[in-house]
């Protein structure tokens, strides 16, 4: 998918002047402040109607959320309804969503219990398994382990890894985490305050940084220069 301009405004201030392609997944990278939330909303249609957007991209990939596009959000524990059972927050018939189940390695006995009673992973594993129900082109992750333990966040991106090779869709995954970024993430694309300063495969964005602005970000959270294969 190439989104070849992407541009929000408000009022007379340009907040996101952005392009990219995601060949098969891509990690889209900046600090708090940089641009990568309102480029997720830009996506999902979710921007203010005080906000202009203007949105290129391939004319043959239909942005449709919920259908051709789905999102795993930040946080698991707020992502679904306390006071719902898991198997009702789902749309699917019980075939597909225990399949989906099956897919994300949960128990079927899970989606008879309501969302306080799981465990972060476990939570997280649900909401994966409710954005691919659509069986979706891209999915858009949302700082997806944010909330959870180092060991949990490794699972997580391992079973994202997974999924996308077995289902085949493209992941924009959206982040400050360059750790995280790098097991997941085949290229890089990093902003500042709405613009790319560098991008390009990960590895030798990592390796190589042209840019000081991406390279204190790696230093950051590689004190060694190191990330996981």
């Amino acid at each position: 998918m190439n989104v070849s301009s992407l541009r929000i405004n408000l009022a007379n201030e340009t907040l996101v002047d952005i392009s990219f392609q995601i060949n098969s997944s891509l990690a889209l990278v900046g600090q708090s402040g940089s641009g990568k939330s309102l480029t997720l909303k830009a996506l999902l249609g979710m921007l203010p109607s005080s906000m202009a957007c203007e949105l290129e991209h391939d004319a043959a990939f239909e942005l449709i959320a919920g259908k051709t596009l789905s999102l795993v959000p930040q946080n698991p524990f707020t992502a679904l309804s306390p006071l719902t059972k898991i198997r009702k927050q789902f749309f699917s018939e019980k075939s597909r969503v225990e399949e989906l189940f099956g897919e994300v390695g949960l128990d079927l006995e899970l989606l008879d219990r309501f969302s306080p009673e799981l465990s972060g992973g476990q939570l997280q594993r649900v909401v994966i398994a409710m954005a691919l129900e659509s069986k979706p082109r891209l999915l858009l992750l949302d700082e997806p382990t944010t909330a959870l333990d180092p060991e949990t966040k490794t699972v997580i991106l391992d079973l994202l890894k997974k999924l996308q090779k077995k289902e085949g869709f493209l992941t924009l995954f959206v982040t400050h985490d360059m750790t995280a970024a790098s097991s997941l993430c085949a290229d890089i694309c990093v902003i500042r305050e709405g613009k790319v300063v560098e991008d390009g495969i990960m590895r030798e964005v990592l390796q190589n940084p042209q840019e000081e602005y991406a390279k204190t970000l790696i230093e950051a959270n590689f004190a060694n220069r190191k990330f996981r294969e």
